[in-house]
């Protein structure tokens, strides 16, 4: 049995699963720990935790925020049951240390363990913590976050970043003198992008020498997007519309400019590559997040932002993406104000942390 066990709760987004398997990670290879993961069916953990090689328990709990009274009622309707069975499972595996990571999974988990009087953390990926840690952040014994506007919410914070691929840190600058724009709208694709850039992909590109763009529109919108892009007449050679893009480092190493949402583990990323962006908030997001990471990006001179409305106003997004892409001095600022924002450590510095909030002596729960 490992000296050190780990609760981590949390998930739904590959934004709060991603840095959670970082630190898992680096629980088990430099603190000989042994790490459990709780999330719901619902979320992503169920297919990246299993690959990842760790274990993964299921709770039944829902969304509270931006959805319907009738789906906020179930979800009430079922906290306390989450609750007792986040208590059950911490009296079965014994965590010293629990780590919320934000999602569905993590506010009762957390409630449980604070009850339980196990030593708790929080993580907050974004500028606008989720509601869960927003509830127990002062009741946590250490926080990390990735923005330092994230810190009032929580006791004894640190500001760590987010764990990203070490790929991202040293990453070349492109080898192609032309410009190349990387429009990336999340495993998912975003539809907002899928409709717009097809409109002005030929003036786009008349209006830039030699630019290419690569432009992941998601499964679902890929037949419509190539068949857009096709329909604008523009030269099949400057442009490529993918699903997917797997190895997104090198994707990112290829590019001048990243046209983005504004996700905290995209906004992550951008920085540990040092890259400009051009960062669309998605509207919808929770407690508008995303428009507040982007926001912190901006100030930093890392990044320029559009809200969604503005997309659809003549002329504003070929104006935008023009004004940069024909701006090499900007865009090479840019990349060097993007790098101030990132952490190399991010995971090394949770994990360590944990670790030593593990190690302290507590009572088993009962």
């Amino acid at each position: 049995m490992a000296e050190i066990r780990v609760l981590i709760a949390g998930g739904g987004t590959g934004g709060h699963i991603i840095p959670a398997l970082a630190v898992a990670r680096e629980l088990a290879a430099r603190h000989g720990a042994e790490v459990l993961f709780v999330g719901t069916a619902r979320g992503l953990e169920t297919r990246l935790v299993p690959e990842a090689g760790f274990a993964l328990r299921l709770i039944e709990v829902g969304p509270l925020k931006s959805v319907s009274l009738a789906t906020r009622l179930r979800t009430v309707l079922r906290l306390p049951r989450s609750f007792f069975d986040c208590k059950a499972l911490i009296r079965e595996f014994k965590p010293r240390a629990v780590l919320g990571v934000g999602g569905y999974a993590s506010g009762p988990a957390m409630a449980a363990a604070l009850q339980l009087k196990i030593p708790t953390m929080a993580f907050e990926p974004n500028a606008m913590p989720g509601l869960a840690n927003r509830l127990v952040g002062k009741r946590v014994q250490a926080a990390a976050v990735n923005f330092p506007a994230a810190a009032r919410w929580f006791r004894n914070c640190e500001v760590t970043g987010i764990p990203v691929r070490p790929e991202f840190f040293s990453l070349a600058p492109p080898a192609n003198a032309s410009p190349h724009l990387l429009v990336f709208g999340g495993s998912q694709g975003a539809r907002i992008f899928n409709v717009h850039l097809p409109k002005i992909i030929v003036p786009l590109l008349d209006a830039v020498p030699g630019l290419t763009v690569m432009h992941q529109c998601g499964m679902r919108h890929v037949e419509v997007t190539q068949a857009a892009y096709m329909a604008s007449g523009a030269d099949p050679g400057r442009w490529q519309v993918r699903p997917f893009l797997d190895d997104m480092p090198a994707r990112f190493a290829q590019a001048h400019l990243v046209m983005a949402r504004s996700g905290a583990s995209t906004v992550a990323e951008l920085a540990a590559a040092g890259k400009p962006s051009f960062l669309v908030p998605f509207a919808a997001a929770t407690d508008e997040h995303q428009r507040r990471n982007a926001e912190v990006m901006v100030h930093a001179g890392a990044a320029v932002m559009l809200v969604e409305k503005e997309l659809e106003a003549p002329g504003k997004l070929f104006q935008t993406l023009t004004g940069l892409l024909a701006a090499p001095e900007r865009l090479t600022a840019m990349a060097a104000a993007a790098r101030t924002q990132a952490h190399p450590d991010a995971a090394a510095h949770i994990a360590g942390r944990l670790a030593a909030l593990a190690a302290q002596r507590i009572p088993q729960p009962l």
